[in-house]
């Protein structure tokens, strides 16, 4: 096949800007893609392909997401998370509307107000001791839907695996899905470590999605070895309307959605989701194993997923902060989040335990 007239030579200019041997525990976004991701990017990028999620790539994702969540399913792929948050939730509330979500949620800490000022809806937020809402926990803000003063609950948003590394269980998901249901509201899930969670709890993900009853999700890629792309998949499409307007208005509408689709392809579509989201697991066990022997540190919640919550000395988490890249979660009470991604590796894991061990005796 000849060149495209005028077609430039191939060639570039990228350099190496950064250390590949520098690791750390701050992110799982920290973490580069995954080689079979970026390897299905360049198989995607030949040719041309129908531009706004018309391509073949966009087309076959939805049958793979069937498989994962049911024969309704239908996935609406974005940019990021927060785009995949706000434009689910405005699918399923009115602009009188209201969330009911855990204090420590993503949509209510980490978006910059994003659900509230570019969705336009109300969150009221509920102090949970774990990360993980209750039926009794959401009656804290389930009511007053006849009261005019005030924005009515209309959605609960949970998190899976949660904002503390906790994970919930099947049957609690099932417990909050009949139970907003029975008020008239609808469940999000927000799902950026999904994959997390299903290899924790070792079931598919559809067991704690769209069988006990979730009406639209947002999944995560990004944290799981994608280089950039989310998707909202709506699981009941009686629960939600307008969804590729509102994609659209919301700016997470890809032109080249066939790189956001063939990368979800390629985690979903057989077993690389699952495979990068135990190894990340385990190596977050393997760092709460490690640390517990290290008498003066804390662990704060149970290790579910790809995170681990401890508590130290301040000073002591500034100076191996020199090292090994993590941040604060509460830094006046001393509270760290250290994370593991799929590329973690048990030399990464115990060469940091060695530096905390050791600035804890500095």
């Amino acid at each position: 096949m000849k060149n495209a007239p005028n077609a430039p030579a191939p060639r570039t200019d990228a350099r190496r800007h950064h250390d590949p041997l520098t690791r750390g525990f701050a992110s799982d976004n920290y973490a580069g893609a995954h080689p079979e991701v970026l390897a299905a990017l360049s198989v995607a990028n030949g040719g041309h392909q129908t531009a706004y999620g018309g391509d073949a790539y966009t087309g076959h994702l939805q049958q793979v997401i069937r498989r994962h969540f049911g024969g309704r399913a239908e996935a609406f792929p974005v940019f990021n998370g927060t785009g995949a948050n706000v434009v689910a939730l405005q699918a399923v509330t009115d602009r009188w509307g209201a969330v009911i979500a855990a204090d420590t949620a993503h949509i209510h800490v980490d978006e910059c107000g994003a659900p509230e000022r570019v969705g336009g809806l109300k969150l009221l937020t509920v102090p949970t001791p774990d990360g993980k809402l209750t039926p009794e926990l959401i009656d804290r803000e389930a009511y007053g839907w006849d009261d005019e003063h005030r924005a009515m609950p209309q959605v609960v948003s949970i998190t899976q695996s949660t904002e503390l590394g906790t994970v919930y269980t099947p049957e609690e998901i099932r417990a909050i899905c009949e139970h907003a249901h029975q008020r008239g509201m609808v469940v999000h899930l927000d799902g950026s470590r999904l994959a997390n969670a299903a290899a924790s709890l070792d079931v598919p993900m559809r067991a704690f999605t769209n069988v006990p009853g979730v009406d639209l999700l947002s999944l995560g890629g990004t944290k799981n070895g994608a280089v950039f792309g989310e998707a909202v998949v709506v699981l009941n499409p009686d629960a939600v309307r307008a969804m590729k307007h509102l994609r659209k208005l919301s700016m997470q509408l890809a032109s080249k959605m066939r790189f956001v689709s063939v990368q979800l392809e390629a985690l979903l579509a057989k077993d690389l989701w699952l495979r990068n989201a135990r190894h990340a697991n385990a190596m977050a066990q393997r760092l709460a194993d490690g640390v517990r022997s290290v008498p003066g540190v804390e662990i704060l919640y149970p290790v579910r997923s790809n995170a681990v919550f401890a508590r130290l000395p301040h000073d002591v988490s500034e100076r191996l902060q020199k090292h090994y890249r993590f941040y604060f979660w509460d830094e006046a009470a001393g509270d760290v989040r250290w994370m593991c991604s799929f590329d973690t590796t048990e030399d990464d894991v115990d060469g940091f335990v060695t530096a905390l061990r050791a600035e804890m005796h500095t």
